[in-house]
């Protein structure tokens, strides 16, 4: 079987979390999807299971964060610096929050962060696959 990553996220509107999603590129998996949680696909190994807070109760009794409170940000590659915007731009016209922190300009990466609604962080990035290539140095 191949590895993959299933990220789970508590939501207050299963809903308009899925449309969200949808917006920005993931596709939705009925197989495990019901009236509680939704599979959002991002790729074949990186999956965000969008869970109703009661769903989510079933997995910790773990207090949720506070309102704009931050415990983690995942870092999801794009094709391009302009995938990077459209992003951006999707996020921003369907409930959540673009750039929510400075774009970071560096030359070979180009990256820039937003939230869901309920104010999960994204980090979307694009790095010049040259930079990436087996004789590229790093430090």
């Amino acid at each position: 079987m191949t590895k993959m990553i299933f990220i789970s996220l508590p939501v207050t509107d299963l809903a308009a979390s899925i449309a969200f999603y949808k917006a920005l590129g993931f596709e939705q998996n009925p197989q495990f999807s019901d009236d509680a949680s939704a599979c959002m696909v991002w790729s074949e190994a990186i999956h965000a299971m969008l869970l109703t807070h009661a769903k989510w109760r079933t997995f910790t009794q773990r207090p949720f964060p506070p309102a704009g409170a931050c415990g983690s940000m995942v870092s999801l590659s794009m094709d391009s610096r302009g995938a990077v915007d459209a992003i951006q731009a999707a996020a921003a016209a369907h409930g959540g929050q673009a750039d929510v922190n400075p774009a970071e300009e560096l030359g070979f990466m180009y990256s820039r962060d937003l939230a869901d609604p309920d104010g999960h962080m994204w980090a979307t990035f694009w790095m010049d696959p040259a930079a990436v290539s087996p004789g590229a140095q790093q430090s």
